[in-house]
Parts: C-alpha cells; structure tokens; sequence
C-alpha cells in the first residue's frame, strides 16, 4: 500500500533507547492515520533510512550515538529540505532548542509528553506548522530576553566547571589569569550567577552543553 496515495503519514523513529522506540511505535501503531516505517538506534542509521524509506515526519533524539540528532537532522534537511524532523528530548535547555531550529527541525517534543501530546505534534509538523512544547517555547522565548555567552565564554566556564582554578584554566587555555577573572565576572553577569557553580549550573540548565 502507498502511504500517501491512502492519505497515511508514515513516521521514522530515530532513538538509541529500545523501550523507548517500542513504546512510540505501539502508540502510533494504533492510530490508523500513522505508519511507522522505520526505526533506527543511532544517528547514522537515522540517515540511511531516511534516504530508504523517505518517511513524512521523523522522530529524532538529540543523544544518540555516531551523529547526534541535530547533525543527523541537517544531514536529512541536506538530501530534502522539505523533511519534516520533531526532536524528541528529556531536556529542554534552550540553547539546544534553537540549535535544533535553526538546523531545520519543525518541532520539539518532551519524551515524557511523547505518548500524550505525539499524535497532535505529528498532525501539526506534517501539515506544514511548527510544534513546540508550551514548556521550551516559554524558556525558548525567555533566553531571547538574556544576554548569551559568548564561544569563548564557554570554553572558559567548561574549563572552570572540571575544577581548574583561574591560573589552572588561563594556563590551559592560554589566557593570563587576569583574563579569565575578567571573563567569569561576564559570565556571572550575563547569567545572573551567584557564582562560579551556580554558573555552571544555569549554563548546563540551558543547553551550552550537555551534563
């Protein structure tokens, strides 16, 4: 049967999680607007099936092993610019919301709303709209009111956040101490850090990188 002569969507599922996918697959399964024609466990696999099966909406985790899910998203946004991607996710820092926006994602879901809210979602992406959960469009919406961290600044909170002292981090970045005293008094600023610790929390809270 051709799925979209019968009006069927067909949907890939892109998660290194078993259960996960399983759980999905058997929710989607039992809506007979959806078919679920694909599967994959990393993000290599995600693009090889996508090129197989050429599914109208993907499901995408953004941790999976070989390319994440933002790289895997615009690898398939690279072969049809037209592919519609949700980005499944646990967290929803902003930072790596808009990373996955800005790579072509048509929508962000919670994985704890996926088996509530998906069906929805689905519909919405593959009608042309994009979907976000109420929860990361509000702190989406919030991070575009703060200042946010420069390349540099990151580079020298990840250093701070392994435990280095300020010598330890000018030394391994090849900064002068007083240079990276200067860069966390901003870093402090910009996220309104009580300090260093504090710092790193907001900054792994957002999404600048992963825990």
């Amino acid at each position: 049967m051709n799925n979209r002569s019968s009006g069927i969507i067909s949907v890939m599922i892109a998660d290194d999680h078993p259960l996960l996918r399983s759980g999905i697959a058997a929710v989607l399964s039992a809506d007979p607007r959806f078919a679920v024609v694909a599967e994959a466990c990393d993000g290599d696999l995600a693009l090889e099936l996508y090129q197989r099966f050429r599914p109208d909406v993907t499901l995408m985790d953004l941790q999976m092993p070989g390319l994440n899910g933002i790289d895997a998203t615009i690898a398939i946004r690279d072969i049809n610019p037209q592919a519609r991607i949700i980005i499944l996710t646990t967290y929803g820092g902003e930072v790596q919301v808009a990373r996955g926006l800005k790579a072509g994602a048509s929508g962000y879901i919670l994985k704890n709303m996926a088996r509530t809210e998906l069906s929805h979602y689905i519909l919405s992406v593959h009608a042309g709209q994009q979907q976000l959960a109420p929860q990361l469009a509000c702190s989406l919406a919030s991070s575009f009111q703060q200042d946010t961290l420069s390349k540099r600044e990151i580079q020298v909170l990840r250093v701070i956040a392994d435990g280095n002292s300020n010598q330890r981090a000018g030394t391994q970045l090849g900064l002068s101490e007083d240079t990276i005293k200067a860069h966390m008094k901003t870093i402090l600023q910009k996220l309104d850090a009580r300090d260093r610790t504090h710092a790193v929390m907001i900054a792994m809270r957002r999404g600048y990188w992963e825990a």
